[in-house]
């Protein structure tokens, strides 16, 4: 019968970090691909969007609202969602451009 204290020792001797940061590197670089990357390339294209964004742009803001770009600044968007009334949103807050300029 095998005593439990040999049991244990009874694996090959050296390399215990290794075997053991091994898991948790492999777990890493799993996550690094399938969550963090894609996340800072959908980050990255929204930025392009923003920065690309012009006047006459038919766009959708993140809660849904529908216009037209009417005016630009740094921080500030103003969408005219029908004739005569204007709405100003941030400009972080701008999902998708629908349709470009006319």
């Amino acid at each position: 019968m095998i005593s439990f204290a040999y049991a244990q020792s009874a694996g090959p001797a050296g390399g215990g970090l290794i075997e053991m940061l091994a898991p948790l590197a492999i777990m890493f670089l799993i996550f690094y691909f399938l969550l963090i990357r894609p996340q800072q390339k959908k980050a990255k294209d929204h930025a392009a969007v923003l920065k690309n964004l012009q006047r006459g742009d038919q766009v959708v803001t993140a809660g849904g609202l529908h216009g037209t770009v009417h005016g630009l600044t740094d921080q500030v968007v103003t969408l005219e969602v029908d004739d005569n009334c204007k709405v100003k949103v941030d400009r972080i807050q701008i999902a998708r451009i629908v349709k470009g300029a006319a």
